[in-house]
């Protein structure tokens, strides 16, 4: 993010969790979980590890040239090397925009997907530049993986979407958003109008994290605030990055904007401490625009939740939709100990005020903190008591927390009543609780 100047919009980053590792068979007398789409899927959970081995490429990229990425220096084309490569296996048309600042010629990188409508382009981006003094693997490297690894799961799911999709990475943002803005500039007014919206990460992994949304454009802030609610965490408007980062340019123009971001150098209050964790009184990233801005800076579950919050965005808004989802969320945040290789705990929510069954698509939003999810065999309990297998226990699983959306089809089961998450611990040696959960009718 571009150091702090009058300001007049807004910044990025924020999200949700990790990919659950493939379960073993479910229990036979249990009804399974329906399943979304595969490329709703494929979209909605982004792999934590995938974006932090961005990460650990970038961070070798500045160690290999003089400790950064900046314009200019070799460490920022390396940078761009890498992510195109990446983007060119993948089946996507990429091209390179060159540019001249401060004597030094710079680079953005654009990747379009092929297919949809050409007359409505969706944008994701972000600064792929760090800042002389350090590798900027927070600040930008944490929305410029996620995003890379959000495109990458387009592919993988071979999206066809009815929005065109474009991805970009731009150059020089420390330095005044100069990649963005020529970018900008340069479209001609036709192509300008093609944009349905952009969409900027720009810092989504801070160590001390927040969650904040950009509140320009209406749509888009509801998708982003209607999946953080499904997930029962809280978000504020974001506004530490007003005009800080390369939305601007794009909302100078006229083209809608929104994003996400986890915070720079203002201090995180105690409210906000309270609402998230973390620690009071201290900055939500005291390595902000430092030499210690390494892959050591980053929280994974801030850039885990961000990553997938990246990425029900971009398979929402390049639907088709003109309204944001809807739906209405019963959560519960209290903490529940689930004992070590003990009996099965549960965690109510109660529903009230709905008529007829539950949704065929019911969204199951659970937060598990666990040392080795592994252990945990997790079930939906219906009102009637029928269960419903959201994961299985699997041996080979040693991944830490269950952070994830699940979707059940709940047809059959009257909406009204208490429901219930129902976790077991089956091994030893490992301990956790139930963090939060939610539906999302």
């Amino acid at each position: 993010m571009s150091p702090a100047r009058p300001r007049s919009l807004s910044v990025a980053a924020l999200a949700v969790a990790a990919l659950l590792a493939a379960a073993a068979p479910a229990v036979q007398a249990a009804p399974t979980a329906g399943t979304a789409p595969a490329a709703l899927a494929a979209g909605a959970d982004i792999p934590l590890a995938n974006v932090k081995a961005h990460l650990t490429q970038l961070q070798s990229i500045a160690t290999a040239n003089s400790g950064n990425r900046a314009h200019g220096r070799a460490g920022y084309k390396a940078s761009v090397d890498y992510v195109k490569a990446k983007l060119d296996a993948a089946g996507y048309t990429t091209a390179l925009q060159q540019f001249t600042s401060g004597g030094a010629t710079g680079y953005n990188l654009i990747a379009d997907w092929p297919g949809g409508d050409p007359n409505q382009v969706l944008m994701a981006g972000s600064h792929l530049d760090s800042v002389t003094s350090g590798a900027g693997i927070n600040d930008n490297g944490s929305g410029s993986a996620a995003v890379l690894e959000t495109a990458l799961a387009v592919s993988r799911a071979r999206l066809a979407p009815d929005k065109h999709l474009r991805f970009a990475w731009w150059g020089a943002e420390e330095l005044g958003l100069v990649g963005s803005k020529y970018y900008v500039n340069n479209l001609a007014t036709a192509e300008r109008s093609k944009l349905a919206g952009y969409l900027n990460f720009d810092m989504i992994g801070s160590p001390n994290p927040g969650y904040f949304v950009y509140d320009d454009d209406p749509v888009i802030e509801q998708t982003f605030k209607d999946y953080y609610a499904g997930l029962s965490i809280p978000t504020e408007i974001e506004t530490e990055g007003d005009g800080r980062s390369d939305h601007a340019p794009f909302k100078n123009a006229g083209v809608p904007v929104g994003g996400l971001f986890s915070g720079a150098d203002y201090t995180k209050t105690s409210a906000q401490a309270q609402k998230w964790g973390g620690t009071a009184g201290q900055a939500f990233d005291r390595c902000y625009h430092s030499s210690c801005d390494t892959t050591a800076n980053i929280n994974d579950t801030a850039l885990d939740r961000n990553s997938d919050a990246i990425a029900h965005a971009v398979w929402t808004l390049s639907a088709g939709t003109t309204t944001p989802p809807t739906g209405t969320v019963f959560s519960n945040a209290a903490d529940v100990a689930v004992p070590d290789n003990g009996a099965a705990v549960t965690s109510p929510v109660s529903v009230t005020g709905r008529t007829g069954n539950a949704p065929s698509a019911l969204k199951v939003a659970v937060d598990i903190k666990h040392t080795y999810r592994g252990d945990l065999v997790v079930d939906l309990l219906a009102p009637d008591g029928t269960a419903y297998r959201l994961k299985n226990s699997s041996g080979s699983d040693s991944a830490d927390n269950v952070i994830t959306t699940y979707t059940v089809n709940a047809s059959s089961e009257t909406a009204n009543g208490t429901w219930k998450l129902q976790v077991r611990d089956v091994a030893a040696q490992d301990a956790g609780y139930i963090d939060s959960w939610g539906l999302t009718f």
